[in-house]
């Protein structure tokens, strides 16, 4: 299974940038799959940031509720993560994940979102 995701960069703080992450290779129904994202600042833990379910109900970090809305486009086996109001804190790599109806986890590259002051 490959999930790729893009859409990082650099953005000033109060921007907004929207990740994706195509999710393809797998013998499973895509849409059937929970999907999320998660996030990793330098030295600290990797987290999670918000997540869906293959029935499109969607959890968030209380860190990023308002501000970033999850997504998933089950024709184009993508999942999107739009965040506004972006804070410097919010620099980090961020992954997409995906779990199979059998539980099993499967992870993106990661995309470099940095937030300057």
């Amino acid at each position: 299974v490959q999930l790729q995701a893009s859409g990082g960069g650099l953005v000033q703080a109060g921007g907004s940038l929207r990740l994706s992450c195509a999710v393809s290779g797998t013998i499973f129904s895509v849409n059937d799959m929970g999907l999320a994202w998660y996030r990793q600042a330098p030295g600290k833990q990797r987290e999670l940031v918000a997540g869906i379910t293959s029935d499109g109900r969607t959890d968030y970090a209380d860190s990023v509720k308002g501000r970033f809305t999850i997504s998933r486009d089950n024709a184009k086996n993508t999942v999107y993560l739009q965040m506004n109001s972006l804070k410097p804190e919010d620099t980090a790599v961020y992954y997409c994940a995906a779990r199979s109806i059998v539980g099993q986890d499967y992870w993106g590259q990661g995309t470099q979102v940095t937030v300057s002051s």
